[in-house]
């Protein structure tokens, strides 16, 4: 069943009109009148809709059905990675993070990041574009955000404010992934840190501890930085019962 989003305000008294690129695409999807659709309103709840009429500009339905969208998870994860290099990477990030479920995607700077954010507002919109339709194609029952943050200390500001903070690293003295998980199986938040290609400096792990977050392994072996964030998402997932 095809799917889009809309502003709850536009699905008020019983009928959500489409205009804009989602009525072309009921056209290319040849919908007609007295076929269902799902509208969902990025707050989490999904409106089970009948088409009434549409034309190439604006579609009309009538609204049958609301209930919460079962694509969102107990656990809102925020997602912060350090900026890789080439945009096929940030776009898997991206893809991958929300179809896993995470609430926020956050690129940072980091000691060993290679890559610089550029055109900063073009490409963030580009970003979200991107979520946009990623969540739209996994179900979800909002639009998770791409932010960027300049420093690594900004990241850890935030995430200290989480139910439990995880920051990724490969080396030195680290907690298992999945022990730490079993502990935490009852979170509503959670913050996953992982770093660029060159993963992070010693002193950024250091500074991880001192700030009271989790440095945790994920095992022997070593993660590229578009993976680790998605193997970390789904770990929290399956321990907190989000994958059943």
């Amino acid at each position: 069943m095809a799917r889009f989003f809309m502003a709850g305000t536009n699905l008020l008294g019983g009928t959500a009109i489409i205009r804009g690129k989602d009525a072309e695409h009921i056209r290319v999807l040849r919908i007609r009148p007295g076929e269902e659709v799902i509208i969902n309103d990025t707050q989490g709840t999904d409106y089970k809709c009948r088409m009434v009429s549409s034309t190439p500009e604006e579609a009309e339905l009538e609204v049958v059905e609301a209930v919460p969208c079962k694509g969102e998870p107990s656990v809102k994860v925020s997602v912060f990675c350090g900026l890789p290099k080439g945009s096929d990477r940030t776009d898997y990030i991206i893809q991958k993070s929300v179809e896993s479920g995470a609430e926020e995607i956050v690129f940072f700077k980091s000691d060993r990041c290679v890559a610089r954010l550029e055109n900063a507002e073009k490409k963030l919109a580009r970003w979200n574009s991107i979520s946009e339709a990623a969540a739209q194609q996994s179900g979800r029952g909002m639009i998770p955000r791409v932010r960027w943050l300049g420093t690594l200390a900004e990241v850890f500001d935030e995430a200290v404010k989480k139910d439990l903070a995880l920051f990724m690293y490969e080396t030195g003295e680290r907690e298992s992934l999945s022990d730490v998980l079993k502990e935490n199986t009852e979170i509503s938040s959670c913050a996953i840190i992982t770093g660029p290609e060159g993963g992070f400096a010693e002193f950024e792990a250091k500074l991880a501890k001192i700030c009271s977050l989790r440095v945790c392994s994920m095992g022997e072996r070593i993660y590229r930085c578009e993976t680790a964030p998605v193997v970390a998402i789904t770990a929290v997932m399956y321990e907190t019962g989000n994958l059943s």
